[in-house]
């Protein structure tokens, strides 16, 4: 996977989100995993959108088979991602806990990620 994330590099929804520095498969456990972790920082306030989708399946031969006799069954699917990429969005909650929970979710994710902010958010008016 070469070069910079060519669409979803945009915050679309939400004031805040998680950006990724690196290319990886994320799972869709993991994905799951950083999604828990956000709805439970947030107390169920505000709202969290998943900008990606594990859509590629991947496959795998059991252990101790030889070479060779077709493609191995499904393990699991992943949704490739490139540098750029937006992974998580986060709206109607204050920078504090936005960026606090986006750093708990970028725990649980493989790649190395970015706290991102709207470029026309007002700091001042934090009335949430």
């Amino acid at each position: 996977m070469k070069g910079n994330a060519q669409r979803g590099n945009q915050l679309a929804f939400g004031s805040f989100g998680i950006k990724t520095l690196q290319s990886k498969w994320i799972t869709g456990r993991q994905i799951e995993a950083a999604r828990i972790a956000v709805t439970r920082y947030m107390q169920r306030q505000g709202q969290v959108w998943v900008r990606i989708f594990p859509d590629k399946p991947i496959t795998k031969k059991p252990a101790e088979v030889r070479m060779g006799k077709g493609k191995g069954a499904p393990e699991g699917f992943v949704a490739p991602v490139t540098p750029g990429r937006i992974l998580f969005e986060i709206e109607g909650v204050t920078f504090e806990v936005a960026k606090e929970a986006l750093r708990l979710a970028a725990q649980k994710l493989p790649v190395t990620t970015k706290f991102v902010v709207r470029h026309d958010y007002d700091f001042k008016n934090e009335n949430v």
